[in-house]
């Protein structure tokens, strides 16, 4: 159903596919040797044209899990991009000696670019301020797992709402569910861009809230769902520093949350989540690393047909 296909946004599966990726997610989280040399023979090329920990190292920790091979650059520095090579032919090249690739590119729109040319399967790891829909999927997954559901929830997201692409993301992802609502928590020079609430939000007449305080709103969340204010998509330092600080989730904002809230975060963390929030049962930003991994399992697996 998924095989050869690629992933560019999140609204590319439909829901009867996502639900198939969650179940195999599901699979191997219960019985990962059952899984171990499912893509032998098979290589995974990840691209990624600006910096990751997380991402990157999930993907390869997944494809080496299935018993598969990795090749790739961390960034394009030792790559022939710094002799001007375009994107087409890096990708005609790749997909030469390659069976899937994840590409991250701080430009929006380069991997879908990308995919007009490739002659294998395209993951899109990240495109700037964009998408990144296989965060989307983590974050989709560890929903599942922690709530049972994805209906009749109340989502905040809190800090940076304008840079943040796991945000957009995730509206798009979670718009699809039924009695969703959104609270969107951030301060108004990082607020959700126009088109995510032209086109998803008013456009699909999703409930939704803009806030400048957490603490006003904590007590009505299922989820929160935090992020950081992004340094690299900053022009002016001054700026940064000035809202870099506006949101830190503690002990004593806590208080005033439900006792099943499930707080999230795509990492990493700078200070908006105090070190002490990490021994509450309600932080699953750690759990959430793991899924992470799961998900792509299932996605390459899924994409190469060997599933």
């Amino acid at each position: 159903m998924l095989k050869g296909r690629h992933l560019i946004d999140p609204e590319d599966f439909s829901l009867e596919e996502l639900d198939s990726l969650f179940a195999l997610a599901d699979s191997i989280i219960k019985d990962e040797d059952s899984f171990r040399n499912l893509c032998n023979g098979k290589i995974l090329a990840t691209l990624f044209y600006e910096p990751s920990t997380r991402t990157r190292f999930s993907f390869e920790a997944a494809m080496l899990r299935l018993g598969g091979q990795v090749v790739g650059f961390s960034e394009p520095g030792s790559s022939s991009v710094m002799k001007g090579e375009s994107i087409p032919d890096t990708i005609r090249t790749v997909g030469s000696y390659v069976d899937i690739i994840a590409m991250r590119h701080p430009k929006e729109g380069a991997p879908k670019y990308a995919s007009y040319y490739s002659p294998v399967p395209i993951i899109n790891a990240g495109d700037g301020g964009h998408q990144h829909p296989t965060q989307t999927l983590t974050d989709l997954l560890t929903i599942k797992e922690v709530k049972g559901n994805f209906s009749n929830l109340t989502i905040g997201l809190c800090g940076d709402l304008k840079f943040g692409r796991t945000v957009h993301s995730l509206i798009k992802a979670m718009s699809r569910y039924e009695n969703i609502k959104f609270v969107l928590i951030s301060p108004n020079e990082l607020r959700i861009p126009k088109y995510i609430k032209t086109e998803i939000l008013d456009g699909k007449a999703i409930d939704y809230a803009e806030v400048e305080r957490l603490e006003e709103v904590i007590d009505s969340l299922d989820i929160l769902y935090m992020t950081r204010v992004q340094k690299e998509r900053f022009f002016n330092e001054a700026d940064y520093i000035r809202l870099k600080d506006s949101y830190i989730l503690d002990r004593e904002k806590l208080k005033l949350a439900k006792k099943d809230l499930s707080i999230l975060h795509p990492l990493p963390r700078v200070n908006e989540i105090s070190y002490e929030v990490d021994e509450d049962p309600r932080a699953c930003y750690f759990d959430q690393l793991k899924y992470g991994m799961y998900i792509r399992m299932a996605l390459i697996s899924k994409l190469l047909g060997v599933m």
